[in-house]
């Protein structure tokens, strides 16, 4: 029993105890034996994890949209042209991204909870010779789910390098970087990966480093150069100490902690029970009557969900029953659409219990607030696809 209210919410996340002990152990130094070893094990299993064994994994100092950044600054030259597939507020964020580094952007933008099709994204690789093709993996706005697997074939056939941006996927939903053909994968810490937020991580591909290393121009943003971060990164791995800035010391070593406890589960175990417990939340939720933002089911995300209210309920109203219940979830995030929905993070440490507790104090809302529907319905749809 957790002594205070569950967090809920689409990052920062529930984390595993044994994290968060790492955090609270007296600061090393970034250059002791003991932390460098921890370093460089942390970054041998992101290619673990990210299932990316030829990769080359960093850790930096910042956030998701850090990440995001260093793949753009390092990949992008002014002229090259970028194609971005938007399916909610962080595609549009790429493509803003991508234009701070003179890349000329075509954006391909998605029905609300829908997908961009396949036949549309290749239709415009045929017109254009892009060098490179950026996806939404999981878009924390809309809850959708991108497929990676076409977009790496997509790539491997135009020449295009592709980056998943996995914020609100690594290390939950499914991907196999290095078999897919996906050049980089990016995260945040705070997300499934299961650590207090900090972080910006991702692995790149031979070729992506390959590309880096043939630019024609310097990388026009002196903090995220792999210039300076790659032989920080080789160091590490190889066990010997460097120096660029000083890393968050604790911080990686709690990502060490949690790499290796999901690794501990394999990430077979790990991509089927983000599964399980999604497919568990979406059923309840309609089991109650309510709708998911994402059009169809097979294109919801498996880490998060984002759900509509019902109609006549005020969602501040509805949000703030759910907090007196226990549990914090999050409000809507896409600008058009932000008063109609709630998102509710299930990824990460999250386990049954978590999911069971949170569908309760929904249903508990949902009847606070008048919603007419089979009180008790919610829990049950729950746990008989759990059990």
């Amino acid at each position: 029993m957790k002594g205070r209210k569950l967090l809920m919410i689409p990052g920062p996340i529930e984390f595993d105890p044994a994290v968060l002990q790492a955090m609270s152990i007296p600061t090393t130094s970034h250059v002791a034996p003991n932390f460098i070893a921890s370093f460089g094990h942390a970054l041998d299993m992101m290619k673990e994890v990210w299932l990316c064994p030829s990769g080359q994994a960093f850790v930096v100092a910042g956030s998701g949209t850090l990440a995001m950044d260093i793949a753009a600054a390092n990949l992008i030259e002014p002229g090259d042209k970028a194609l971005v597939v938007s399916t909610g507020y962080f595609g549009e964020r790429y493509a803003d991204i991508l234009g701070r580094y003179g890349a000329e952007i075509d954006i391909l933008r998605a029905d609300v909870g829908e997908i961009v099709p396949l036949e549309t994204i290749e239709a415009k690789l045929q017109q254009k010779n892009y060098k490179l093709l950026t996806f939404t993996h999981v878009d924390t706005s809309t809850g959708v789910l991108n497929d990676p697997r076409p977009f790496g074939e997509l790539g491997k056939k135009y020449d295009v390098l592709t980056i998943l941006d996995g914020v609100c996927s690594v290390a939950g939903e499914e991907i196999r970087q290095e078999e897919w053909n996906i050049d980089v994968a990016l995260t945040a810490s705070q997300k499934a990966v299961g650590v207090p937020p900090g972080l910006a991580l991702l692995v790149a591909s031979p070729k992506a480093m390959d590309t880096w290393k043939n630019r024609k121009y310097p990388v026009p943003n002196y903090y995220a150069d792999f210039k300076n971060w790659l032989p920080i990164m080789e160091a590490y791995q190889s066990r010997k100490p460097s120096y660029f800035g000083t890393p968050p010391v604790n911080l990686i070593l709690a990502l060490e902690t949690s790499l290796q406890l999901i690794l501990n589960d394999g990430m077979e175990f790990r991509f089927a029970k983000h599964r399980k417990l999604a497919k568990a939340f979406r059923e309840s939720m309609q089991a109650m009557g309510l709708e998911l933002f994402p059009q169809r089911n097979e294109i919801a995300a498996n880490t998060l969900s984002a759900v509509y209210y019902p109609k006549g309920i005020d969602g501040n109203s509805f949000r703030k029953e759910i907090n007196r219940q226990g549990v914090i979830v999050a409000g809507g995030l896409l600008k058009e659409k932000k008063t109609e929905y709630f998102r509710v993070g299930h990824m990460g440490e999250i386990n049954q219990n978590d999911l069971v507790s949170t569908v309760s104090a929904i249903e508990n809302a949902l009847k606070s607030c008048g919603h007419s529907f089979e009180f008790g319905i919610g829990i049950k749809t729950a746990l008989e696809l759990l059990s």
